[in-house]
């Protein structure tokens, strides 16, 4: 269930702060899924490396698997999430949010399975266990509101935490008490 779009912050699922590149890879929510989730990732493609067109690449099903050895390694993946901040704060979005992306893979939060049917996906750029930049936070800040503006958000985590044991990221490097305390929400609506 979707909030009305009282701010013109956004069109339907579409956020109008970001820059639009549309992903094939996303499905139809379960009819009645409530989206309360926000889960947050880390990527770089190839890892630990900044500020290349990879991660567009990958969720757009373009990546060239032969411009990079690690990329044989992820050959064929079709994988997307909702929303992607780069280091400098730029804010990209690849699914519309009231759409299912395929951002957290096999998943369970709270005796839910699933994520990505109730969920929304933020990727930063980033390493798993590397700090991220204050411009990745502000824009993350900012877009969190938002969402909670216009979704029943009622919890956020990482992706770590939904997929324990497959996943690290966000990691150690991400800030989760600088998150608490820019949104001004109780602990209780943090995993971390």
């Amino acid at each position: 269930m979707t909030r009305p779009d009282t701010h013109a912050q956004w069109d339907g699922g579409w956020y109008r702060f970001a820059r639009r590149l549309d992903s094939p890879n996303f499905g139809p929510r379960p009819e009645g899924a409530a989206i309360d989730l926000v889960v947050v990732h880390s990527i770089s493609l190839p890892p630990g490396e900044y500020g290349g067109d990879g991660v567009q690449q990958l969720f757009t099903n373009t990546l060239d698997w032969d411009a990079h050895p690690y990329f044989k390694s992820i050959e064929g993946m079709e994988v997307s999430s909702h929303f992607y901040v780069r280091r400098g704060g730029e804010l990209w979005q690849f699914v519309g949010c009231d759409d299912r992306a395929w951002h957290a893979g096999a998943s369970q939060w709270q005796g839910r399975d699933n994520c990505n049917d109730y969920s929304i996906g933020i990727e930063l750029e980033g390493l798993e266990g590397h700090a991220f930049e204050a411009a990745q936070y502000e824009t993350l800040v900012g877009l969190v509101a938002a969402i909670a503006q216009r979704y029943p958000i009622a919890q956020v985590a990482g992706h770590e935490h939904v997929a324990p044991g497959r996943k690290q990221d966000p990691g150690p490097g991400f800030d989760w008490a600088l998150l608490r305390r820019e949104l001004a929400w109780p602990r209780e609506r943090f995993a971390a």
